[in-house]
């Protein structure tokens, strides 16, 4: 469907034309003429689907402009999120001249209390405890706000979020509307729709949408101390042109940024113990293309929105099986194709297929390159960067000193030294070590998805509850009395 077929105005008509945009993606066709009409809305919706376009532009076209006061409020779970969502708006409203403006928690709260009051925005995008802070400060009026939005609200509650996301809608107008967005839709999300909204209209992506069709899936069965060699090797050969690599936990997006740096790809690593800042310039400079590959868990990760990721590599799969629909769901937008990898060590393969149960998808498996493959790989992008050198070279300037080594050298030589300059040094020539992380404990036949959900944590509590279990129906046998414990586990 054309946007223009949805009811907005020709300021937002342009505005959407100027980024680039032609058709409204699914989520944004449902829930614009939804929201122009007055509905709140429920709608299920993965990152990179266009739902803040969805909730964006209609809410834009219904500010009153001559109003100088907060009259929208965007709830986000990340700080990157919200940056990204105000960053969007502002793009969005810039030819209606809609003020937008971010608070977030980690930056100067002082700062932030001297923009509200010298700017008042229309609209204001927040993380949860920047928010409450600031209504509990005083220093921010919620009396005229007509829209409120929680973005990405599975993650805020996966997060903990759930108690100031309730004193915040308290904290607004009644009468109001109310849009709520989710990559899931758990019973504590639809309780939230059923308490603080009315009469919500449901729009729910598909699921084969939610997994897409664009993005080539495939795993690597390998042991532990062989993943990075082998993911090296596969960046040779595959020449991503803008990968995500993800990493279960800090230490290790640590090691993997510095280990790539060492083999000299261009890469860096994002995590929750790095400062704001740090975190904002290695996001800015992979957004614009001046950092090849980000290394990061799936906490830091949550809620990036950046076009043009080619590849994504989960170097360790992830215990919950929605957070891969979520990492790979970084690929493969806007109609382009993607690829995933994912290495997966032996005991590792059950955590393999729940994926693929859940996804209705098998990924294809996939074999290590070779060294002399990888070699071809690293050959074929040193000729591409040299081709693209030599385009943007003033070569007339070193004519003399290139005619002097060609008399002193021959000239494959010197070529063949340009190349051995240019191209990477193989996995074998630069040893790097990567500390093996805790395995993830075996599933057990039977084992419902919520010990997999849970992870290492639960899967202990049930050999604990298996115990006492157990010690329980011999007492039963004993004394023919009732067992009194019961094992109950949830599903993911």
């Amino acid at each position: 469907m054309k946007f223009g077929e949805l009811g907005l105005d020709k300021s937002l008509l342009k505005a959407v034309k100027r980024s680039g945009f032609e058709e409204a993606t699914p989520i944004q066709a449902e829930t614009i003429p939804l929201v122009l009409a007055g509905n709140d809305v429920i709608g299920q919706a993965q990152t990179g689907t266009g739902k803040t376009a969805a909730f964006g532009l209609p809410v834009l076209q219904q500010l009153d402009l001559d109003l100088r006061q907060i009259q929208a409020v965007i709830i986000s779970p990340t700080r990157e999120l919200a940056i990204q969502t105000q960053e969007e708006l502002f793009h969005l409203g810039k030819e209606k001249r809609a003020k937008v403006q971010v608070v977030y928690g980690g930056a100067d709260i002082r700062r932030q209390i001297k923009q509200l009051e010298q700017h008042t925005p229309h609209i204001l995008v927040g993380t949860p405890g920047r928010l409450l802070d600031h209504i509990q400060r005083g220093t921010i009026n919620l009396a005229h706000v007509k829209h409120l939005i929680l973005d990405e609200a599975d993650e805020m509650l996966d997060m903990g979020f759930l108690d100031d996301i309730e004193k915040i809608i308290q904290a607004v107008p009644a009468e109001r509307q109310t849009l709520l967005f989710s990559a899931t839709m758990p019973k504590e999300i639809l309780k939230i729709g059923e308490k603080f909204m009315v009469n919500p209209q449901i729009v729910k992506i598909k699921a084969k949408e939610l997994t897409t069709d664009l993005v080539d899936q495939y795993f690597v069965k390998t042991k532990e101390f062989e993943k990075f060699d082998i993911m090296t090797r596969l960046i040779d050969v595959q020449a991503p042109e803008l990968t995500i690599v993800f990493g279960r936990t800090k230490r290790r997006v640590d090691e993997l940024s510095r280990g790539l740096e060492a083999r000299g790809y261009n890469a860096a690593g994002i995590h929750g113990d790095l400062t704001q800042q740090r975190r904002m310039n290695v996001l800015r400079k992979f957004k614009n293309g001046d950092l090849d590959i980000l290394v990061a868990t799936d906490v830091a990760a949550r809620g990036l929105d950046i076009s043009g990721v080619t590849h994504v590599y989960n170097y360790d799969i992830p215990q919950d099986p929605e957070s891969y629909v979520h990492r790979i769901g970084r690929t493969g937008r806007a109609g382009h194709h993607g690829t995933s990898v994912t290495f997966v060590t032996p005991n590792e393969m059950d955590y393999l297929r729940v994926i693929e149960k859940l996804t209705k998808k098998r990924m294809d498996p996939l074999k290590p390159p070779t060294q002399d493959e990888a070699f071809i790989g690293q050959v074929s992008s040193a000729l591409d960067d040299i081709k693209d050198l030599i385009a943007d070279t003033d070569t007339e300037r070193y004519e003399a000193q290139a005619q002097a080594l060609l008399e002193q050298y021959d000239a494959v030589e010197v070529v063949a030294a340009f190349l051995n300059n240019m191209t990477k040094k193989d996995a074998s020539d630069v040893p790097v070590k990567i500390t093996p992380e805790k395995p993830l404990p075996r599933r057990k036949k039977g084992r419902r998805n919520g010990n997999y959900r849970r992870g290492n944590d639960n899967f202990k509590r049930s050999k604990r509850f298996n115990k006492h279990d157990r010690k329980n129906r011999d007492n039963k046998r004993r004394s023919g009395k009732k067992n009194r414990f019961t094992i109950r586990t949830k599903k993911a």
